[in-house]
């Protein structure tokens, strides 16, 4: 059966079936078909709000959402709680539980919320967001941003596990507004933001923004701008006069980029509202001004490469939002030309875009569904994803769907055409396409990603089933994302596999726990085989996780070898493995922290003695365990003989008579 793009926008033109189109895709790209079903019945895990379509018939097993107001919590666990969060974190949170710092937890359609006290007088505000799948966010107004979730979040998720009896059930916001007429809304919002005054310049905003007029079909336009522009000339100019200023009295930083690119971007504003006449007139005179200081720029060792990229990237939005005439584009063509040559950039795009506009008769072609069309006639240039991306941006804000869809298929650009066909809804299409055209994981995320938040999960973990076996650059995000998924489906094995793939990439005790956890009876056989790929490993980067998996197995010589390199004065880790080294290899202890001490009090840096006498803690704890009393007394008096005129030394020599 053929699938048709569905056409939603105002041009009407030849459809051409997909599944054509992508069958010559395929054999253009010389492979088969992946097949990456799931052939075993999914167990369902919430009780209510869900519904299974079918059994094993591939796209049609979905499990959809129906209703937010009546889905319940997913299944909760400590081990999920501790995955995803740090030790220090999930015992802190522990704690908070027990003393009953939780209050006022209610639970709103997916969203569950807390209030959480913690050290400031005005409690912590908690929001967790989930699905079928398990959670899909967690977020605090506390400060923490480190390694997890935070203590108030496990604290929040240990009372929904232990005593989910005090969740308070309550509307979501979208039931609670339709109870409210017109006369009834707007006074909600006059007391609100009586209460809060900044919340006027959200309204206005939001007003403003949907009073915009809609984008308009092509008609003929003189390209008289209503903008005035001096004010933008006035600002850069003020930009590049303080910023020479600046390099005058020697400043070595950029004083201009930032502020530079902060107009350029009410340009990309305008462009996005459709009004690309009135970008086009800020970008004029943005690249003029900056042309004419460009001789005394030059003079201090300026270059244009810092805003030439993303000023040709706005020039080129602008440019294909815009009405001109012929004449009009004659004389921007030249201007650019001119200004490129004057301050050294590269508009080629944006002239390519002036030079093809909308019209190119292969551009036409291809959005109307010709697959025979070429778009370059010589050799693809460089920035023709970037073009074919801007393009695409402006199709979307068009709602010209089948046109966005065509393109981006001519262009192969995959992941903008598979996210944009799950957008629509239209996921039996985006899915057998997937199947054919997906080849980096960046892909396979987005397009799971679209269709977790429309509450097809089955066919997100499908995707994320062949996804997380291709290459990219998002691969441990994307192995990590799909594990929380399957663990919340139910699917063991997808959720061990997954979480095996993130610990290769960049290992943690997190993952290591969390496969142990999936394992099972396969335990013991995966964990030989992790601990090869941690020896394995490059230490850059992993060093804590290599100490805190080697000592929880008890691999003290794996320890010992990870932090040997480890020269940094006063490392943690390299104390950790002494701390649990002292008993297996004291000998190792002694020699290690005699070599990391002894420096620091011979070159005489007072300002590390404290780390230096912290050393000599391990040595002298290493000799005692040897039962090496003598030894030790004989070694401090030599070092107190040594350096006995050191008197901040000394002082704190007195913490070894502990």
């Amino acid at each position: 059966m053929f699938l048709f793009l569905q056409s939603h926008q105002r041009h009407k033109g030849s459809l051409t079936p997909i599944s054509h189109k992508l069958e010559a895709k395929k054999e253009q790209r010389g492979r088969g078909e992946k097949t990456w079903y799931l052939n075993s019945p999914l167990p369902l895990c919430i009780s209510t709000g869900f519904e299974r379509c079918g059994e094993k018939s591939g796209f049609k097993r979905k499990l959809k959402i129906k209703d937010l107001g009546a889905m319940s919590i997913p299944e909760i666990s400590e081990a999920i709680i501790r995955h995803n969060s740090n030790a220090s974190s999930y015992s802190r949170g522990e704690e908070y539980y027990r003393r009953g710092a939780i209050a006022d937890l209610k639970k709103r359609g997916n969203l569950i919320q807390a209030e959480v006290e913690g050290g400031e007088i005005t409690p912590y505000q908690v929001s967790i967001r989930f699905d079928a799948g398990g959670i899909t966010s967690a977020s605090c107004t506390c400060p923490y941003d480190y390694d997890g979730w935070c203590k108030h979040i496990v604290a929040t998720l240990l009372s929904c596990l232990r005593q989910s009896e005090i969740i308070e059930e309550r509307p979501t916001l979208e039931q609670l507004l339709n109870r409210l007429d017109i006369l009834q809304t707007q006074r909600l919002l006059q007391e609100l933001v009586e209460n809060r005054p900044e919340l006027i310049d959200d309204i206005d905003e939001f007003v403003s923004l949907i009073d915009l007029p809609k984008p308009q079909t092509k008609q003929p336009s003189t390209r008289q701008s209503k903008i005035d522009t001096s004010p933008f000339r006035s600002h850069v100019k003020r930009i590049l006069r303080d910023g020479l200023k600046e390099l005058e009295y020697g400043s070595e930083d950029d004083p201009f980029t930032d502020d530079l690119l902060a107009v350029i971007e009410k340009a990309r504003e305008l462009a996005e509202n459709g009004d690309g006449n009135n970008a086009i007139a800020i970008l004029e005179t943005i690249t003029e001004t900056y042309a004419q200081e460009w001789d005394e720029l030059l003079d201090y060792g300026g270059d244009s490469y810092s805003i030439a990229e993303p000023l040709d990237s706005v020039w080129t939005e602008a440019i294909l939002c815009a009405e001109m005439s012929t004449g009009e584009i004659v004389d921007l063509q030249l201007m650019l030309e001119s200004w490129q040559d004057e301050i050294s950039a590269d508009f080629s795009m944006s002239l390519e875009a002036l030079r093809q506009g909308w019209d190119y008769e292969p551009l036409q072609q291809i959005m109307q569904g010709d697959d025979t069309a070429e778009l370059w006639e010589n050799e693809r240039p460089s920035y023709a994803d970037d073009l074919a991306l801007i393009r695409l941006q402006i199709l979307e804000r068009q709602n010209r769907y089948t046109e966005y869809l065509n393109l981006a298929l001519a262009e192969e650009m995959t992941l903008q055409y598979l996210t944009q066909l799950a957008a629509l809804g239209r996921v039996e299409e985006a899915m057998s396409a997937a199947k054919i055209l997906m080849e980096r994981a960046e892909e396979g995320f987005a397009l799971a990603k679209i269709l977790r938040e429309d509450g097809y999960l089955v066919e997100a973990l499908e995707i994320c089933q062949a996804g997380i076996n291709l290459t990219g650059n998002c691969l441990y995000e994307f192995a990590t994302w799909t594990s929380d998924l399957a663990q919340g489906l139910e699917d063991n094995a997808t959720a061990l596999t997954a979480s095996i793939i993130a610990f290769k990439i960049r290992p943690s005790f997190r993952d290591y726990g969390k496969i142990q956890d999936y394992a099972g009876e396969t335990w013991l056989t995966l964990k030989q085989d992790l601990l090869q790929t941690l020896r394995d490993q490059p230490d850059w980067g992993i060093k804590e996780a290599q100490v805190d998996i080697f000592l929880h197995e008890g691999l003290i010589d794996d320890a010992i070898r990870t932090v040997e390199r480890d020269i940094y004065y006063a490392s943690e880790l390299v104390h950790r493995v002494m701390d649990v080294a002292v008993s297996h290899r004291p000998d190792w202890v002694i020699d290690n922290a005699r070599r990391r001490a002894e420096p620091i009090m011979e070159q005489g840096k007072a300002d590390r003695y404290d780390a230096a006498v912290n050393w000599l803690k391990k040595v002298k704890a290493a000799y005692l365990q040897l039962g090496q009393k003598a030894e030790w007394s004989a070694y401090r008096s030599q070092l107190e003989a040594t350096h006995g005129r050191k008197r901040k030394l000394m002082e704190l020599f007195k913490e070894l008579n502990k």
